[in-house]
């Protein structure tokens, strides 16, 4: 029996794969309750006849070729998207390619492809408006009628509603350019949240009392400039610390072309410092980033961006 990878970008990784393939396909930005519903379809599916759950995703994303001058723009870099998948419990995350010969392929072949492609495949999952194939003429029905000729199980998964309204990536990229994070947070299920190596700054908060922590971010699909009360921690078995964090590219000190970061202030003593490793998870938005008249004015609006995170930490604990 081959040894399963986690993740591959060619069909041809899987070949020797003998157990059951169930197969969820899309795009899956963000990994939102919506997507989760179909991903744990298939999940499900092969964890009860003992077989093999799988994602076939596509990089890059299919309107860079479609909309080259206005692509979608990601929230989740595919590194994000591929450890969220495993999270759901993916077993193996497939990053197809997405170039114009697999544009191309007709809608009526495309099942057929990939069951060749794909020898031990036995089902897959899709979203109730997923569409595919040339000119994205395939579609659900389209899916079934050929699976009816392969004899492969094709299941659609009813949008899931949330307030009303079906969930979607659109629908999320919105309200996170908004400064909605709270919105953000429902609809994906779990808090929107970025990590990476702290870096060293101009050193400004520590000299006027409020010494950051500063994580470069930058993702496309950015989040609203602002201030945002946040939680983070070093390492996963370390507890979270609660955290005042403004994000945007400091308009009262910073040059005019500054890359946008994350600076988290701890509400209380740290010892996570340059050089560490960090995760932070926003919890709520509390105001537009702002140009103040005076490092003075600035100072003193930090100090109650604290007393309101301080209060939202406390109803969160």
């Amino acid at each position: 029996m081959m040894q399963l990878p986690a993740h591959v970008e060619r069909f041809e990784e899987l070949a020797g794969l003998t157990g059951e393939l169930h197969l969820a396909i899309g795009v899956f930005d963000g990994v939102h309750l919506g997507h989760k519903a179909v991903i744990e379809s298939a999940v499900f599916s092969a964890q009860r006849s003992g077989g093999v759950s799988g994602v076939l995703t596509f990089d890059p994303h299919p309107s860079r070729l479609f909309r080259p001058d206005a692509p979608t723009l990601l929230m989740m870099p595919m590194e994000f998207k591929t450890s969220m998948l495993h999270t759901v419990g993916v077993d193996v995350v497939i990053q197809k390619h997405f170039d114009r010969v697999f544009a191309a392929i007709p809608a009526e072949d495309f099942l057929g492809n990939l069951k060749a492609a794909l020898p031990a495949l036995k089902s897959i999952y899709v979203g109730e408006n997923f569409r595919f194939g040339k000119m994205r003429t395939g579609s659900v029905a389209t899916l079934i009628e050929s699976g009816n000729e392969l004899g492969l199980g094709v299941f659609s998964v009813e949008r899931i509603k949330h307030n009303g309204e079906p969930i979607s990536s659109t629908r999320i990229r919105q309200d996170l350019a908004s400064g909605r994070i709270d919105a953000v947070n429902d609809l994906f299920g779990y808090n929107y949240y970025s990590n990476g190596r702290v870096v060293g700054g101009a050193r400004l908060g520590r000299e006027i009392g409020f010494p950051t922590l500063n994580l470069p971010w930058d993702p496309e699909c950015r989040p609203s400039f602002g201030v945002y009360h946040v939680r983070f921690r070093g390492a996963a078995d370390q507890p979270w610390a609660f955290a005042v964090a403004n994000y945007g590219v400091k308009p009262t000190v910073a040059e005019a072309d500054q890359l946008p970061a994350l600076e988290v202030h701890a509400l209380d003593d740290t010892k996570l410092d340059c050089g560490d490793s960090i995760e932070v998870e926003w919890l709520r938005f509390i105001r537009p980033e702002q140009k103040f008249a005076s490092v003075d004015a600035l100072k003193l609006q930090i100090a109650k961006d604290c007393e309101t995170a301080r209060g939202l930490s406390v109803a969160s604990a």
